[in-house]
């Protein structure tokens, strides 16, 4: 895990831009479900392709968007390219984000078995 940096409050407007155009990066449901496919380790385009069922037009395309966000890296390797997690905080951002989900559905959970008695 990374060292916490220290945010300026309020923020200046170019850091709310970059961090707005991070999160519209990871905003897309197949850019999130490549990430997950890479969690294991490297893979090639084509590996990507067939683990997600999408076309490879669309998975390299995806990947592009990420590999200039600095979160993945592709290597060309013989005629494939391979790619993997450039960025690790992207799974730590992931992790707190999936922990806000849990205690949502929780909340929602008591709130419907209390609304039940």
């Amino acid at each position: 895990m990374t060292e916490p940096v220290a945010i300026p409050h309020p923020l200046p407007e170019p850091l709310v831009e970059l961090i707005a155009q991070r999160f519209r990066v990871i905003g897309e449901p197949m850019r999130i479900r490549l990430l997950d496919a890479l969690r294991d380790g490297p893979r090639t385009v084509n590996e990507l392709t067939e683990a997600l069922g999408a076309t490879q037009q669309n998975v390299s395309k995806h990947v592009g968007v990420l590999a200039q966000a600095g979160i993945v890296a592709r290597r060309r390797d013989g005629n494939r390219v391979r790619c993997s997690i450039a960025d690790d905080t992207i799974f730590e951002l992931c992790e707190l984000v999936c922990g806000g989900l849990r205690r949502q559905v929780a909340e929602l959970d008591e709130l419907l078995a209390g609304g039940a008695a």
